[in-house]
């Protein structure tokens, strides 16, 4: 992820939530309540990305096409969907900022799509570990005996993980 720097920060109006709440239930489905509030503020930045601050916590990310929760979110909000399962071994190279490459994925759940976003999450605790854009849909990930299935958008210890506002 490229450094953050925040532009300008305010509060949404309806219209702007309504707006996210689609984009979101789009990519969380029915979770996507979890992440309404009385007050969101939206921090633009430099980047390519929008952050919403929701209890004064950037828990949602939001490009053009799509919302997600961040890392930050799911860790407080847990959701159930687009979720990629990693063996143990894989965790220290995702924490670093790696891509997901097929062997050390375990499982995958059915809705995850081809370049939206999904949760990457430890096998054994189900621990969120970074937000990704996958490569392929489910069936072709399981498909995958090798290589590149996901590239790392967001992970923990990056610049979105340690912002503080």
């Amino acid at each position: 992820m490229v450094e953050l720097t925040i532009k300008k920060r305010h509060a949404i109006k309806k219209s702007q939530l309504a707006s996210l709440m689609k984009k979101l239930g789009e990519s969380i489905g029915e979770d996507a309540a979890l992440y309404n509030a009385q007050m969101i503020e939206i921090a633009e930045t430099a980047s390519k990305f929008n952050i919403y601050i929701i209890d004064k916590k950037p828990l949602v990310m939001e490009q053009e096409e799509w919302a997600f929760p961040t890392l930050r979110g799911a860790v407080l909000r847990p959701f159930s969907g687009r979720r990629i399962s990693v063996d143990m071994g894989a965790v220290p190279y995702m924490i670093n900022g790696a891509d997901v490459m097929r062997p050390g994925i375990v499982s995958v759940t059915d809705d995850v799509r081809a370049g939206l976003p999904a949760l990457v999450v430890d096998e054994s605790h189900g621990k969120p570990l970074a937000v990704v854009i996958p490569l392929y849909d489910a069936a072709g990930i399981i498909a995958l005996e090798k290589g590149k299935a996901a590239k790392n958008l967001h992970y923990i210890g990056d610049e979105l993980w340690n912002l503080e506002l």
